[in-house]
């Protein structure tokens, strides 16, 4: 029998609990928010998402709606959640303090400037102003009607772009600037009336047929680290682990039971989807997922390989080689019962959550349906019986801050596509796995325990800091269980400050990984909810509760973090480098490069391009204080191919200058011209055609197609850059390695 190719859209609607307790309560009577992700994002975000996949009722998608989202845009909708922003922005401005103001220009441009600034021109003014005339201008010089326009804009600039018909909304794009306290009032009542639209939407399309809602573990905390920290090793057998071992098992089937009776009071059903958090599973936490009653749950490709045994290969064109094992649902067996399980194409995802942002809507669009085309044909082409099931799986609200009109374009030209493609079909889960139960298997000894990322939980855990988190989080925990009489009924305060702790947000921004400009806050929060499961309790707070993890302070080397998309113009923009890698070159160690020309490395990736940006000393002019060529050399360890040795006199002989280059792009400073070669026999290099591009302005930037390179995902790579004068070699950097990459 022929198939259509099924494809599953997961959207994952997550945000931490920004909730700050008081006096030991948590969710239960507090309503003041550090942070005004929730408010933000619920305009921006979620329900345009699911408005826009109306209009094509034949596309079938699962939404995730994780609890402690759905409990902070109802206390949003209740008009009870006030945070800083939204405090200052329903301040006059006659009345607002200096700290306030310093606020207000420090955090007023927490957005990604290109799609959410630059569109509109006076919120554009007031950010360029403090980009290039300081901070400190602003407050000496700016007016109140300054400071009106940018608490409006940045209010206006998060509502959605499918919003922007409705008369009101319209009115104040175009009024632009001289924005009274009324009119931000206004505003901030359309973002109520946005927000309180959220769950009716997804409640009436899942009644439709359309829509299958899922959720998650009430505050979405990792289930595999809360049954056991030990479970970290799984995939990581070194991994330096907490002082203390966390395993409270117990907590599992508390955070289910809270999610599935809050699923059921908002949605009048129960849920037959479980999204773990950041999609970690284990084989321990299976029995009270099937006890609970969920039917399927969810998590990446990696997870499967390492259950398998199996890496899952790609070919140049990023399509899954031995595809019939991914593209399928499986029946994980226990003692306890069965559940179904889907595993996500993680490159598919991360094309839509990292990349297309970047690309033309049509291009980007097409770029995916060109992928299920393919799959589509493999499976056409295959002996297999079963029809395929493609799972796609991301977060659903950050990746559209990077796409034009908050990825509009790229999701009607998709859902336009898809509407008419006859070999594609769009499904939720359930029906896939209703009409098509699996038929591979799984037993539950088998599964991995790892998460989304990496396939492992280093994210959360195994870092210094992170660690000591966990000792702070098991001392706690077991304080509350000294307390067998405070029960979650006669003490919620305490049970919900635990289970808002037990979250797994607070753990991805500690330590190395992952960073912020509210890295602090973070920090304050979590140990808030443990602060306030100890007043709960009438127990001494321990001092070091009072004080941060971590110093939160600008680092100097560190590692990529995301996937990048910068502006080849020489500007070195700041948002455009914020997740790259970052090496400190010239002035920052007392090395040899003490006086190098060059001040820092940054590089990164996207599904697209190789991407480096190299700093000079102020003033440093190409061909005077910088010799004008830059080079760039790079090979691919453990893989057998022709290198050749860098092609210029004068090159000591020391590694890694006397290792062999595969690749080799040189860069004229002065005219920003380029070549592109590779290895030859005999030493020898060869030019090939480049679609590289350079710009040098404030800073050098170079980006470099990886269709240039022609190496297929997942391959790695080492990187050195040389100066040279006329042919001869002149400096090198880094100095303390070369530079790892990897293909995405």
């Amino acid at each position: 029998m022929s198939y259509p190719l099924h494809v599953a859209f997961i959207w994952h609607q997550h945000q931490p609990l920004y909730k700050s307790p008081e006096n030991g309560s948590s969710l239960v009577t507090s309503q003041q928010y550090r942070l005004p992700w929730v408010r933000l994002h619920g305009t921006k975000d979620y329900l345009d998402l699911v408005l826009l996949l109306e209009k094509y009722p034949k596309l079938h998608q699962t939404v995730n709606l994780v609890p402690s989202l759905i409990l902070q845009l109802e206390d949003y909708v209740a008009g009870t959640a006030f945070d800083p922003y939204l405090t200052a922005s329903l301040t006059a401005v006659e009345q607002l303090t200096r700290e306030q103001k310093e606020f207000i220009i420090q955090h007023f441009f927490d957005a990604n400037h290109h799609t959410l600034i630059d569109p509109h021109p006076r919120y554009a003014q007031l950010y360029y102003q403090r980009q290039e005339q300081g901070k400190q201008w602003c407050l000496a010089n700016w007016k109140l009607s300054d400071y009106g326009d940018l608490l409006a804009w940045h209010n206006l600039a998060w509502i959605d772009p499918l919003f922007w018909h409705d008369p009101e909304i319209a009115a104040w794009l175009e009024q632009g600037r001289d924005f009274s306290l009324g009119d931000r009032q206004r505003i901030y009542s359309k973002q109520r009336q946005i927000l309180g639209q959220i769950i009716p939407q997804h409640r009436k399309m899942q009644k439709s047929g359309q829509l299958e809602v899922t959720t998650t573990p009430y505050t979405h905390p990792i289930l595999p680290l809360l049954a056991d920290t030990n479970a970290g090793r799984v995939a990581v057998p070194q991994m330096t682990l907490p002082k203390q071992r966390f395993q409270w098992v117990e907590d599992i089937p508390r955070h289910l039971q809270k999610s599935w009776d809050l699923y059921v009071d908002r949605f009048g059903q129960d849920p037959r989807g479980l999204w773990p958090s950041e999609q970690s599973v284990s084989p321990e936490i299976l029995p009270y997922i099937i006890k609970q009653g969920f039917k399927w749950i969810c998590s990446d490709e990696a997870v499967l390989g390492w259950s398998l045994k199996h890496f899952f290969h790609r070919n140049a064109a990023g399509n899954v080689q031995q595809p019939q094992l991914l593209y399928r649902p499986y029946r994980l067996q226990t003692t306890a019962g069965d559940v179904s399980i889907v595993f996500r194409d993680h490159r598919l995802s991360d094309l839509i959550g990292f990349t297309y942002g970047s690309m033309p809507a049509k291009k980007a669009a097409a770029d995916l349906i060109g992928h299920l085309q393919a799959i589509a044909k493999q499976q056409k082409e295959s002996d297999d019986d079963q029809p395929w099931l493609v799972t796609i799986a991301l977060d659903g609200e950050n990746c559209w801050e990077f796409y034009p009109h908050d990825g509009k374009d790229f999701l009607e030209t998709l859902y336009e596509s898809l509407s008419h493609e006859p070999h594609i079909k769009l499904v939720t889960v359930s029906e896939f796995i209703d009409q098509f139960p699996p038929t591979a298997t799984l037993k539950s000894e088998q599964l991995h325990s790892g998460s989304w990322v990496d396939g492992n939980f280093t994210t959360w855990i195994g870092d210094p800091v992170k660690n000591r988190a966990w000792d702070y989080l098991t001392a706690a925990r077991q304080v509350l269980a000294n307390h067998p009489e405070a029960t979650e009924e006669n003490n919620p305060a305490a049970w919900e400050a635990l289970y808002a702790a037990e979250g797994s947000d607070w753990f991805w921004w500690f330590g190395e990984g992952h960073s912020s400009n509210q890295d602090a806050i973070f920090d304050q929060l979590f140990r808030e909810h443990l602060h306030g499961i100890y007043l709960a309790l009438n127990e001494p707070v321990p001092p070091y509760l009072y004080s941060p993890l971590e110093i939160h302070e600008a680092r100097l080397d560190h590692r990529p973090e995301g996937f990048i998309h910068p502006n080849i113009d020489g500007k070195g923009d700041e948002q455009d480098w914020d997740r790259a890698g970052r090496i400190e070159v010239g002035g920052a160690r007392g090395t040899m490069h003490n006086s190098s020309t060059i001040q820092r490395i940054w590089y990164g990736v996207d599904h697209l391009n190789f991407y480096v940006r190299v700093d000079f000393k102020t003033g440093a002019v190409p061909g005077q204080d910088i010799p004008p060529d830059l080079h760039l050399f790079w090979y691919y360890p453990e893989r057998t191919m022709v290198n050749s040795s860098i092609p210029l006199a004068q090159v000591p002989d020391t590694a890694p200058l006397n290792y062999l280059f595969h690749h080799h792009l040189e860069v004229n400073l002065l005219s920003q011209s380029v070549q592109f070669r590779a290895a030859g026999d005999h030493h020898l290099w060869y030019p090939c055609a480049t679609r590289a591009q350079v710009a040098l302005d404030s800073c050098l930037e170079i980006a470099i197609p990886w269709a240039d390179l022609q190496v297929p995902p997942d391959y790695p790579l080492r990187l050195i850059l040389v100066l040279s004068d006329d042919g001869c070699f002149s400096s090198y950097v880094p100095e303390n390695g070369l530079i790892p990459i990897d293909v995405p």
